[in-house]
């Protein structure tokens, strides 16, 4: 019997032998998809996946209202509608954004989104309903967050590795927009803010999006007092509440990008 080539030993490519070749092949296969794709720039959604639709949400109220639901749920539920105001924002945003780079008939960037439920879906939703492509960089996690229907089927990635998922939010990034979100969405947004702080990423428009959000959860007003960060600092992100806003502020800071 021959040998299996070192290349097409699947038990040898699942090893940790072989780690730096999945992490490299991370690295090798999207660039040359997006290559083939001929994706130059993006910008970037985040967001928490727990975020519903409208429709969603205020189905889920009713039905809970009419069985009676405690207090407790009810609250809850209610608190579920509010946060599905911004999936409702990403999508709306997520339009506008592909028109206008698709507005000479062009692309001149492509929206971009980790792939899953919530403000991604709604990223990638966005995107669709204004006939444009976009792009779903999705994870392999325990409980399958499985990607959503909306993201373009070239563009769609699944990944392994965390750190090299950020790697391709980052590297051909033109602008980031933060949406609320938990765990990981903090965590994509102090990686951001740390790599154009420090200068290991090109600066580039930083939106906030949800000051009722974003003033609770972080003050980064009070990282400068404390000296934590610099007054200069705070410039390096805009805060915004509405669709138009960001678009505005977006359009400003992108304007120099050809469609």
């Amino acid at each position: 019997m021959a040998p299996v080539k070192a290349y097409r030993d699947l038990e040898f490519l699942a090893s940790p032998d072989a780690r730096t070749l999945r992490i490299l092949a991370e690295y090798l296969e999207p660039e040359s998809r997006f290559e083939r794709e001929n994706i130059r720039d993006i910008v970037v959604f985040f967001g928490s996946a727990r975020a519903p639709s409208l429709d969603e949400a205020e189905k889920a109220l009713k039905n809970a209202a009419n069985g009676q639901a405690a207090l407790r749920e009810m609250e809850r539920l209610q608190q579920r509608k509010r946060l599905a105001q911004y999936y409702e924002d990403a999508c709306e945003l997520s339009s506008l954004l592909t028109a206008w780079a698709r507005r000479d008939g062009g692309e001149a960037f492509v929206l971009c989104s980790g792939g899953g439920p919530g403000i991604m879906e709604a990223t990638n939703r966005g995107a669709l309903e204004a006939g444009g492509r976009s792009i779903g960089l999705n994870i392999s996690l325990p409980f399958e967050q499985q990607p959503n229907p909306y993201i373009t089927e070239e563009l769609n990635f699944e990944f392994h590795y965390f750190f090299m998922r950020k790697l391709w939010f980052v590297h051909l990034a033109r602008a980031i927009v933060v949406f609320p979100g938990g765990f990981g969405t903090l965590d994509e947004l102090a990686e951001v803010l740390t790599l154009v702080q420090t200068g290991r990423a090109a600066h580039m428009p930083i939106v906030l999006y949800g000051s009722a959000f974003w003033d609770e959860i972080i003050n980064m007003e009070a990282l400068a007092r404390w000296g934590t960060i610099s007054e200069d600092d705070l410039q390096l992100f805009h805060r915004a509440d509405t669709p138009t806003q960001a678009f505005d502020y977006l359009r400003q800071q992108l304007g120099d990008i050809p469609s």
